[in-house]
């Protein structure tokens, strides 16, 4: 495990028990997220670094009781959360790195990452490998409860020009692991970003 992982498991870990609590607000924004995904019934979804699975009853709406539903996570802590909510019981729980998922290739039909690219180590490298599980036409939902500048001013930073979230980098960071960006909204409600596989 690199220096990233441990760095990622460690700073989740202390925070899994009080996840939840920290943000009660926060199922509008997933349900609405979720909604633009447009998954149909019988669908297969990932929730990618789904943590303690805030996504998983709205992605189970989505899909049914037909589809399939999986939430991976890295820290065993947060997946243990997720569990303790009653989450499993909308989407199968996997403890894994999003950089080396244990599925087929083009099994999905959508992920959803909350908050996902800002811990990934090899961001590029590890959208691509997102994109080999989904079907071509599939599509991805980079998600975040509140916008950039928002979550900038709650970690008591500022925006910096080479965030990867601003739009001409995500979507320059999309085209080079073979996704094509469809749709970007950054409010402070709500940061989303809409992306399709290519073939």
């Amino acid at each position: 495990m690199s220096d990233d992982h441990t760095h990622v498991q460690e700073f989740f870990t202390a925070r899994a028990a009080g996840w939840d609590r920290r943000f009660p607000d926060d199922g509008p924004a997933y349900a609405a997220a979720v909604a633009e995904l447009g998954l149909r019934e019988g669908g297969r979804v990932l929730d990618a670094g789904c943590g303690t699975g805030r996504a998983l009853p709205a992605l189970r709406g989505a899909v049914g009781r037909s589809g399939v539903v999986l939430g991976a996570d890295l820290t065993p802590a947060m997946l243990r959360e997720a569990a303790r909510a009653g989450r499993d019981r909308d989407g199968a729980l996997l403890l894994t790195d999003v950089a080396r998922l244990p599925l087929r290739s083009s099994s999905l039909d959508a992920v959803f990452a909350a908050g996902l690219i800002a811990h990934l180590p090899q961001p590029g490298e590890n959208l691509r490998e997102i994109r080999r599980v989904v079907r071509p036409g599939g599509t991805l939902a980079l998600f975040h409860p509140v916008g950039r500048a928002a979550l900038a001013a709650r970690q008591g930073r500022r925006l910096a020009p080479d965030d990867l979230r601003a739009e001409p980098n995500l979507r320059a960071l999309l085209t080079s692991a073979g996704w094509r960006m469809t749709s970007y909204v950054d409010e402070d409600t709500r940061f989303l970003a809409l992306a399709v596989r290519d073939a």
